[in-house]
């Protein structure tokens, strides 16, 4: 029979792997690719990086995050959407993206963005 700290271990374990995928670090570069094939793509601007969290750092989580943004006339991003990627480097790719600025455009658009967190 397993012991209070045995089960709540296991269960964190699990939890853990769950959430992260077992995702492993070997190395830390974050950059963003826009993924949309389309011809109409808004071009960017001025591009910021995530910041890599403290806690993913600490997990040596790794992966990609993919962020549907939609950028208003005047190339500011007016809202997101996350389409997939790791609860825990989300936030800083939704933050830094947030700061994204495209060029102006003749009407309000959508754009798939992903960041890579990882060794790659």
């Amino acid at each position: 029979m397993m012991t209070k700290l045995g089960t709540k271990g296991s269960m964190l374990a699990i939890m853990l792997s769950l959430i992260f995928g077992g995702c492993v670090a070997t190395g830390f570069t974050a950059h963003a690719q826009e993924t949309a094939a389309d011809a109409t793509k808004r071009k960017v601007k001025t591009r910021a990086t995530p910041d890599y969290p403290v806690l993913a750092k600490q997990m040596n989580v790794t992966g990609k995050v993919k962020i549907e943004a939609t950028i208003s006339p005047d190339g500011r991003v007016t809202a997101t959407h996350v389409v997939g990627g790791s609860p825990i480097l989300v936030s800083s790719a939704v933050d830094a993206l947030k700061k994204w600025r495209y060029e102006p455009g003749p009407k309000e658009t959508t754009e798939i963005v992903e960041f890579n967190f990882g060794g790659n």
